[in-house]
Formats: C-alpha cells, structure tokens, sequence
C-alpha cells in the first residue's frame, strides 16, 4: 500500500497534527482507538497502534517488531545499549545493570538517600511560600538520586540537566531536525567524558559508595557499590563504551519517568481535590496515586518499535523497517479495559494493570526505582508543606506528545 492510498484508508490519522498531539493527544487517541485503532499519521511517518490489547501483543512480539533499527531516535541517539538490542546482546546488558534495580536493593541502600536528598530540596524553598516546582524539586531530585546511585560527582548536576534537555528533544525528534541531532550528539560526548574518571577508578578498584544518607559539602555519602563500579565488575564483561551507553539510557529514564510522575501525580490531584484532601488525610494512598497516574496521565506516551519484515496484521500490510509507535497513554485510557478511562480514579480495582511501564522484555528497568523517588517526593511535599495549592496563573497544563508533563508548576503555602 502506497502512502497516497494510506491517507485514504486512514483519514483520520491524516488529518492529525503534531500541535494537536502536543497541546492534547487524549481526544485524538479516543477518535482513533474507536474508528482507526490502528492508523497511519503522515505527521509522524509512522503508525499508531491505539488499543490495550494491540499495544501488548506489539511489545510481546519479537518477530514481528524489533527495537533494533537505525530509524530509532533512541539509536540515533545513545546507540546499542539495553533498549535498542535483542536477544542474548539485550539480554546481556539487562542481567548486568539489573540488580542494583530491585526492590530489596532500593530500600536497602537508596531510599533513607532519597528521603534526605528530597527533605534538603524543601528545605531550600520552605520558607519562601511559593515556588515553581518543576526546577526547583521535581527536576532537580531524580538527577541527584542518578548521581548518587553512579558514583558520580555531585556537582555534576547542572550539566546533567543540560544534557538531559537535549537529550529529551532528540529522542522525540521522529522528523530529525539536524540541530537537535547535533546538539544531543556534543552532550552524549560530554556526558560520555565525565564517566571516563569513574569508570577508570572503578576499573581499578576504587570504592564509589552509593548513600547511606549521611550529609557532606558534596552532598550524600555513604556505603554500598555503585552501579558504574557494579557495570565495571559484571560478569557478562561490559567494555567502556557499553557501560557509558547503557548508562546515557539508564540516567535519561531515571530523571525522565520520575519528574513527569510526581508533576503529573500532583496535577491530578490537584484536579481533583477531593482526592487531594483523601491523600492528605490518609497518605497511604500515595502509591495507589502513582499507579493511577501512570494510568490516567502517563509520563512516556509510547514505547517505540520497528516492523522486521513485511507482514499481515489485523488486515493491514505492514512494510519492513517501519516505525511502530505502542501507544501507551491510549492503551492506558481503552474503555474495554477500565471503566471510565477518561476519570481519575483511587479506587479503580485495577490501575496497575496499565502499561505505563511498558511490558515484555523491554519494560522499564527502573520502574521500582521511580515508583520509589515519586512516593517519597509526594509524601514529603505533603508532609513538609501540608497546604500545598497550585497557583494556576502561573502555572501550565501538561504537554507532549512523547514525554507528557506541566512544564510550569507554581504552588504555594502558608510560610512557617
């Protein structure tokens, strides 16, 4: 099937622009999911597979669909690591990076980190009785946490952020503007260059500790190996530029997912203010809050495949190579799935069945990690800061089209 004849087929999907997908993709996805559930969008050179059980059946099929091609923006960007790989390469880099990801192993060495790193982060604006918290906490915490978990120097963090943004444009730059391309490629270098001391040490030998919690000038210390000395040491053999590759993925899904979870988290309840008052009085809640938003307002969009080799499916002709966007926030919101999909809800039985987290042998491999970072920021938001309100006037609504969150969140409270 031509292109020409594909607008035909899907009219729909034609007719979608990026601007709609970016200030709303929501209305877009209900109009699809129920006329063209599987559709072609010229705007994106790539299709869009919109229900709950196609999305799955895409990510749990790898003969069909590959994470493997030179059109990925991932590729494009960090090259072979954990995600762009499969089978025993996909396979090798997961086992390597995957324990210190467990939930044993969060709680042990991580969390007690976490909860000071996001205490120190309040205590900084606490008294000021407003603050924008996208880069004044939400932003600022998962890259600390990263650097932390690494080994990595504390003062990094300003330059991780740098990169991070250009990072984040490349990977949704699906029509590959040049200038985006170039930018990403000087801070992979750079990101590449600061773990070139790190490595090396722990090439050597050299202890890196991940937090025990403990404060210093530096910021967190503590005890416990950290996952570029853990890379270093694996037993698959992980050469140099393995580990920093894996490692650009690894950071840029550890600060991504986090930040858009907890704004996204709290614009939902801010939406929705008798659930803000339930959370408030019964902050138990806050992990059913996570799963929910996942589910209502997922922070990644889409999980990104590429068609192996021409193929049938479910009555449309898919040619090789193509690009294959699972659509995650669609999947999350098909009514034949949740009931009510468009409401936020703490009580749905079955919120963690969303996909948000993807599924198959791709899933997030630092899914507990950022369920872990977001409970504890909310609960400290909540805690510290007990009437917490959004400032809507200086605030934004979420955008994007691949990465979805408020790029501005204004709140305020009663100063101490």
């Amino acid at each position: 099937m031509n292109r020409s004849s594909r607008s035909e087929r899907f009219p729909l999907g034609s007719a979608v622009s990026l601007e709609e997908l970016e200030r709303d993709p929501y209305p877009v996805f209900v109009r699809l999911r129920e006329r063209e559930p599987i559709s072609w969008l010229p705007a994106l050179d790539m299709w869009y597979v919109m229900r709950y059980e196609d999305v799955r059946e895409a990510l749990l099929d790898p003969r069909h669909f590959t994470t493997v091609s030179e059109r990925s923006t991932i590729y494009d960007t960090f090259g072979e690591h954990v995600l762009t790989s499969e089978g025993a390469a996909h396979e090798r880099y997961r086992q390597a990076a995957g324990a210190p990801f467990t939930p044993l192993a969060i709680r042990t060495h991580l969390e007690t980190a976490i909860r000071a790193a996001a205490a120190a982060l309040v205590d900084g604006f606490a008294a000021r009785g407003t603050v924008d918290l996208r880069p004044s906490f939400a932003a600022r915490l998962p890259i600390q946490v990263m650097l932390l978990l690494c080994g990595v120097r504390a003062e990094a963090e300003a330059d991780m952020r740098r990169w991070y943004d250009s990072f984040e444009a490349a990977l949704a730059n699906f029509g590959r503007d040049p200038q985006v391309r170039a930018a990403a490629g000087q801070s992979v270098a750079e990101f590449h260059a600061l773990l070139d001391g790190p490595i090396r040490s722990a090439r050597a030998g050299a202890t890196m500790p991940i937090s025990d919690g403990a404060h210093t000038s530096g910021g967190l210390r503590g005890a416990g190996e950290s996952l570029i000395e853990h890379l270093a040491k694996a037993p698959q053999g992980l050469g140099d530029l393995e580990i920093k590759r894996n490692l650009s993925i690894i950071f840029f899904g550890g600060i991504s997912t986090v930040e858009a979870l907890l704004l996204n988290s709290l614009w939902a309840l801010f939406q929705h203010p008798e659930s803000l008052a339930r959370v408030r009085r019964d902050p138990a809640l806050v992990p059913q809050v996570l799963e929910e938003t996942m589910r209502w307002l997922s922070p990644v969009q889409s999980a990104t495949r590429h068609v192996i080799e021409p193929f049938v499916w479910r009555g449309i002709e898919f040619a090789a190579h193509e690009t294959v966007n699972c659509m995650l926030g669609a999947a999350n919101r098909d009514p034949a799935i949740f009931i009510n999909p468009e409401s936020f809800d703490l009580d749905r039985p079955n919120s963690r069945r969303h996909l948000g987290f993807a599924t198959g042998t791709h899933a997030c491999l630092g899914s507990h990690l950022a369920k872990a970072e977001a409970r504890i920021a909310l609960e400290t938001l909540l805690q510290r800061l007990p009437d917490l309100e959004l400032d809507r006037a200086a605030s934004e609504p979420p955008r994007g089209y691949e990465f979805r969150q408020p790029r501005r969140m204004t709140v305020r409270w009663r100063r101490p």
